[in-house]
């Protein structure tokens, strides 16, 4: 039954109405599916919402929000991933309120954004689960509504919400106050379209497989908006279960037909270097339409590494859709579409720092290797001077700009720093660096992470990719490199984890951080001022898994980091 296509939808202008009209269309089909593993060993406990089951869910716990919010509220989500998550903010939107897509209290490392938050959306009600009620009740001094005590009973009609912002998007950077994205409802279906459109999931059928946390921009997108928007089987699983057994998502990927997924960059190294050989046995890959990488820069050796481990498991080359997206665009923006080779681009970085993209040979040891982005999904996308504003010719590097309907209204009462980002003339700045070859978007870096040393521009995941690949201590993606002022003008420095397989006292600390150094000074003309090898957790993320830069310095320059790992 779940292998038929399902038909077209018409055009509905809130998520909850595709879940109405597929609840009626095909009442019996399958919505979404979480896969639990409630022990280290488990294979999967399967829990499954059908379309009919769901739309009762959703109209149930909206009729009990509505009595406790007026429209227009914000509700904040502190569920677990799970059903419970999708059912609570599908039921927001339902209810006229404003959804703020959050977690549970107790993620590591994310207790001061998670008050942070709720302090700048000042929900009126906050959803959880009847596991998490307790330290919610006690973290929040709110109205809290567990999705899980709401009876079906409760269920009731409700009219299409009025209210324009279906749901504030937090930015996962960690050095200001949390910025809020206005998403509205008119943004979240456009760029469910867009996504599906560019991988070619609104022509075929496809199975959308994610472990991406779902108050994360692309998690939420792709494993609920996308979705319900097409009448489509949506797979979950919890990102803790994938980071202790990471086969369990490629399990998940080859057991469902025509399967769609997205993972960072450091997920598909992660799958490449622990995936046992135990565990490839009987894993088949080749149904497997799109696995989408969405990291900045995407570098085609991730890609590669991917490729080379499960190519004997019938992974297709054609499926790794390098991509680019923020939160204020919903999120996607451009995608390489499935079934065409990956676009690869040799550049020189002498040319690439005076902002310039010219072409280099990919075995010259000073090119920046880069994978192309592909083409904007139903937007405009605009690469100008960061100062004047001025368009910019191909190959010429500067500040990517996105007009189209996916771009969200603005920063949740954050009035000047909205005309700042997102502009009078329809174009939202985006931060980010790139350019436009061959008709592909190539993303650099953020204009914000730059390192300026004597008047030259430095990539700091351009000299981290170096440090990385000089010795096998450092943990792959779990270093910053970033400029601190300094006497005769800014300072280079690294801080970068160890493997998790080595201590540091088995590692020769001086000897790794002079191949560090003579490795950077070669390769970037960077002299570094100082390297430092810290323990494995270290390193701060943003809520994304992104390792944060900005929050990495903040701690350096306050002492937070032992001199014993470093020179």
């Amino acid at each position: 039954m779940d292998n038929r296509r399902p038909p077209l939808a018409p055009a509905f202008r809130s998520l909850p109405e595709y879940v109405h009209h597929w609840a009626q269309a095909t009442p019996d089909r399958r919505a979404f599916t979480f896969v639990d593993h409630p022990a280290p060993d488990s294979r999967g406990v399967h829990r499954t919402l059908t379309w009919r089951r769901l739309d009762v869910r959703v109209r149930a716990v909206a009729a009990r929000l509505a009595e406790e919010a007026e429209p227009g509220a914000r509700v904040a989500l502190l569920c677990p991933q799970g059903l419970e998550y999708v059912t609570g903010f599908l039921a927001t939107l339902a209810a006229g309120l404003i959804a703020v897509p959050l977690y549970p209290p107790g993620l590591p490392g994310q207790g001061d954004r998670l008050t942070a938050v709720l302090a700048d959306a000042r929900p009126s009600v906050v959803v959880t689960t009847s596991r998490h009620l307790g330290e919610v009740q006690e973290l929040c001094d709110r109205v809290v509504v567990a999705v899980d005590q709401v009876p079906d009973a409760a269920a009731r009609d409700l009219a299409p919400a009025d209210g324009e912002v279906a749901y504030l998007q937090y930015t996962s950077g960690s050095t200001r106050t949390p910025a809020g994205v206005e998403i509205s409802h008119a943004n979240v279906v456009a760029n469910a379209r867009q996504a599906l459109s560019a991988y070619g999931a609104d022509a075929h059928p496809v199975t959308c497989v994610g472990w991406l946390p779902l108050y994360h921009d692309m998690g939420l997108v792709l494993s609920i908006a996308a979705p319900v928007v097409r009448g489509l089987l949506s797979v979950l699983m919890d990102p803790v279960a994938f980071l202790h057994e990471p086969a369990r998502w490629l399990r998940l990927l080859a057991a469902h037909p025509r399967a769609l997924s997205a993972a960072p960059n450091f997920a598909y190294d992660y799958c490449a270097s622990a995936v046992t050989d135990a565990q490839k046995t009987d894993l088949r890959l080749d149904g497997v339409v799109a696995l989408i990488n969405g990291s900045e820069p995407v570098r085609p050796g991730t890609a590669d590494r991917f490729q080379a481990a499960f190519a004997g498991q019938g992974l297709v080359a054609e499926t790794h859709c390098p991509s680019y997206g923020l939160a204020e665009a919903t999120v996607f923006v451009s995608a390489a579409r499935p079934g065409q080779p990956l676009r690869r681009f040799a550049l020189d970085r002498d040319a690439l720092a005076e902002g310039k993209a010219l072409p280099a040979r990919p075995d010259d040891p000073r090119a920046v290797l880069l994978a192309g982005c592909g083409t904007p999904a139903g937007q405009q996308v605009h690469i100008v001077d960061p100062v004047s504003g001025a368009l910019l010719s191909e190959g010429e590097v500067g500040e990517i700009q996105v007009r189209g309907p996916n771009v969200g209204r603005g920063y949740w009462n954050q009035e000047e720093q909205t005309r700042r980002v997102f502009g009078t003339d329809g174009r939202l700045r985006t931060g980010d660096l790139g350019t436009v070859l061959e008709g592909q978007l190539i993303v650099t870096g953020r204009l914000k992470d730059l390192i300026v040393v004597d008047g030259r521009n430095h990539y700091p995941q351009d000299l981290e990719a170096t440090v990385q690949d000089t010795h096998p201590a450092v943990r792959r993606d779990r270093l910053a490199a970033f400029g601190v002022a300094g006497g005769s003008g800014e300072r280079v420095v690294v801080v970068a984890e160890h493997t998790r397989t080595t201590s540091l006292a088995e590692i020769d600390v001086p000897a790794l951080v002079r191949a560090v150094r003579a490795a950077v000074s070669g390769r970037h003309g960077v002299r570094l001022a100082e390297v430092l090898l810290v323990p494995p957790g270290t390193v701060p993320r943003t809520s994304s898994g992104k390792v944060s830069r900005a929050l990495t310095r903040e701690r350096y320059l306050a002492g937070a980091y032992a001199a014993d790992g470093a020179e």
